[in-house]
């Protein structure tokens, strides 16, 4: 089982990657970062992607559906942004955060390597 510092080291290592966090939806907070930078405040991305989950959610909610959310993609111009929410035990109202490159990344890839990643991480 990965802790979050080896988590988010492992997630830093995707092809492409830019910064990655691990984020609690329910208060917007960055449990922790790496990477980002000038171009990219973590933080800020954390919080703002926050909003972005929270409306998914009641979106789901308000549409009577009874999936989960396995991951929500952003496309920028010159980046993805992946929000993959958590769903292992002790996990519940937490979200990985990953930009990418786009032009250095690859998407199936970078989901596959994110969904392996929650399967290892234990907070």
């Amino acid at each position: 089982m990965a802790n979050t510092e080896t988590a988010l080291k492992e997630a830093a290592t995707i092809e492409g990657a830019i910064g990655a966090a691990l984020v609690d939806y329910t208060s917007g907070m960055a449990l922790g970062t790496i990477g980002g930078g000038k171009d990219l405040d973590l933080t800020v991305a954390a919080a703002g992607n926050t909003d972005v989950v929270r409306a998914k959610v009641r979106a789901m909610e308000m549409l009577g559906l009874q999936e989960d959310i396995e991951d929500i993609l952003i496309t920028l111009g010159t980046q993805y942004h992946l929000i993959r929410l958590l769903k292992g035990r002790g996990t519940n109202g937490l979200f990985l955060y990953l930009a990418l490159s786009k032009d250095r990344a690859n998407l199936a890839m970078a989901r596959h390597q994110l969904k392996k990643i929650e399967a290892e991480l234990e907070v």
